[in-house]
């Protein structure tokens, strides 16, 4: 799984959170790499919860 397909399963626009917090996504995107996709969740639950607020993949 690669991190964009990570933050669709969380319900996170990629292209929006991409787009509005470049710095981040890619801070995210290289930590993210060398974790375990359920240890980055637990390292950034409550980061992930408020990236998830701002930038809410729309549901066809």
């Amino acid at each position: 799984m690669d991190f964009e397909e990570y933050l669709i399963t969380k319900k996170i626009d990629v292209n929006a959170f991409k787009k509005a917090d470049a710095a981040r996504f890619e801070e995210w995107s290289s930590i993210f790499q060398t974790m375990h996709p359920e240890s980055f969740t637990q390292h950034k639950k409550f980061l992930i919860n408020e990236i998830r607020r701002r930038y809410h993949l729309k549901e066809d």
